[in-house]
C-alpha cells in the first residue's frame, strides 16, 4: 500500500463498485473487496492490479492480486484465485480505481510550522517556509527562505536547505544539500490513452535521498509512480538535472548539467552523466561508466564503458565513425571543387 505519510487510504469498494465507477466489466467475483492499488509484481488480496502489456503476462500468472484488470481477450489468463475486470483500456481503467481508493495528502499549513511537526534541537527556518503535519526535521539542518516542506516528510541530520524548495513524499537523509529552487517529490510524467483522451496516472511513490547527496539549483526529482525513486548516497547532482519517476540511481554518481534521465533508469555505483546526456526510459547504465556530454542513450551500457553520441555507442565506435564521415565529407568537398 502507499505510505500512509503521505497517502489517505480511502474507504474500500467492492469489485462490483469498481467496475461501476471506472467503467470495468465483472467476469468474476464480484463481491470482492478491494482497498487499493498496487503492480501486479506486489499487489496482496486486497489489491487490484492490471495488466496492460502483453509482455508482462508472467508476472500476471504469479501475481497475488485479489482483483485484476485486463483487456477482454486476456480474460482467460487471469489467475483462478483472483476477481476479474475487463477493460479495453485497462490502464486507464486501474487509473481511476487508484483515485478512488488512494489520496494524496494535502500541505495543511498556510505558514510556519506545523504545530504536529517534529524537529530536533538547532534546527533553523527561514522566513517564509512552510513545514506540513507529520514532518520530521533532524538536528542542525538549515531550512532556507520560503521553502516548502510538505506532511509526512523526513530530513535527516545537518542538510542545508536552499530557498525556494519544495519537497514532498520524500524521506531524505542526513548531511544532504538542495540548493534554491529544487523540486524534489512532484509527480512523475505518468500518462496513458483513454477514449477520452490522454490522462494521469496518479503516481503513489516517494522519493529517497541518501546520505551526502547534493543536488543543484532548479532539479527535479520525480517521486516513483508506485515504486521509490532513490537517489544513492554521496551521489552529486548539478543544476537544472532532470530525474524521472522510479530511476535508482546509484553510490558516488555525477550529473552534470541539463543531464536528463528518463523514467525507471537504473544507474550502478561511480556512473558519470557528462552535460546535457539524456537517457531514455527502462535503461540500464552499469557500475562505473561513463555518458559522454550530449550524448542520447537508447540502450544498456555495460559496467566501465564510455559511450557518446547520438545514438550513443562506445566511445571508440563512435570517434572511427566521425573520422570516416569526415574523410568522406572531406573527399566529396575537394571533387566538388
Amino acid at each position: 500500500m502507499p505510505d500512509a505519510r503521505f497517502f489517505d487510504s480511502l474507504p474500500s469498494l467492492t469489485v462490483a463498485d469498481l467496475a461501476a465507477r471506472t467503467g470495468c466489466e465483472v467476469v468474476r467475483d464480484s463481491e470482492v473487496l478491494i482497498a487499493g492499488v498496487a503492480p501486479l509484481g506486489s499487489a496482496g488480496p486486497d489489491a487490484v492490479a492490471f495488466l496492460g502489456d502483453r509482455k508482462h503476462v508472467a508476472a500476471l500468472a504469479d501475481t497475488g492480486a485479489g482483483a485484476v484488470i485486463l483487456h477482454p481477450d486476456m480474460a482467460e489468463r487471469a489467475p483462478q484465485d483472483a476477481a476479474v475486470l475487463t477493460s479495453r483500456e485497462p490502464q486507464a481503467a486501474w487509473a481511476r480505481a487508484s483515485l478512488l481508493l488512494h489520496r494524496a495528502r494535502e500541505l495543511d499549513s498556510t505558514s510556519g510550522v506545523h504545530p504536529e511537526a517534529r524537529l530536533e534541537p538547532d534546527v533553523m527556518v527561514a522566513a517564509g517556509a512552510v513545514i506540513g503535519a507529520g514532518a520530521e526535521i533532524g538536528r542542525g539542518t538549515r531550512i532556507g527562505a520560503n521553502t516548502v516542506i510538505g506532511p509526512g516528510v523526513a530530513i535527516g541530520r545537518d542538510c542545508r536547505i536552499g530557498a525556494n524548495v519544495t519537497i514532498g513524499f520524500a524521506l531524505i537523509g542526513d548531511r544532504v544539500t538542495l540548493m534554491a529552487g529544487v523540486r524534489i517529490g512532484e509527480p512523475g510524467f505518468g500518462a496513458t490513452v483513454s477514449s477520452q483522451g490522454p490522462i494521469d496516472i496518479p503516481q503513489l511513490g516517494r522519493v529517497i535521498l541518501q546520505d551526502n547527496v547534493t543536488v543543484g539549483a532548479n532539479s527535479c526529482i520525480d517521486r516513483g509512480a508506485y515504486d521509490d525513486t532513490v537517489i544513492g548516497e554521496n551521489t552529486k547532482i548539478d543544476n537544472l538535472v532532470m530525474v524521472g519517476h522510479n530511476c535508482r540511481i546509484g553510490r558516488n554518481n555525477l550529473m552534470a548539467a541539463n543531464t536528463g534521465i528518463s523514467g525507471s533508469v537504473t544507474s550502478g555505483d561511480n556512473v558519470i552523466f557528462g552535460g546535457k546526456a539524456g537517457i531514455a526510459d527502462h535503461l540500464a547504465i552499469g557500475e562505473g561508466a561513463r555518458v559522454a556530454a550530449g550524448a542520447g542513450v537508447l540502450q544498456n551500457i555495460p559496467a566501465g564503458e564510455t559511450w557518446s553520441g547520438y545514438p550513443a555507442r562506445p566511445l571508440r565506435q563512435f570517434l572511427r565513425e566521425t573520422i570516416w564521415v569526415s574523410k568522406q565529407a572531406s573527399r566529396k568537398g575537394a571533387k566538388d571543387a
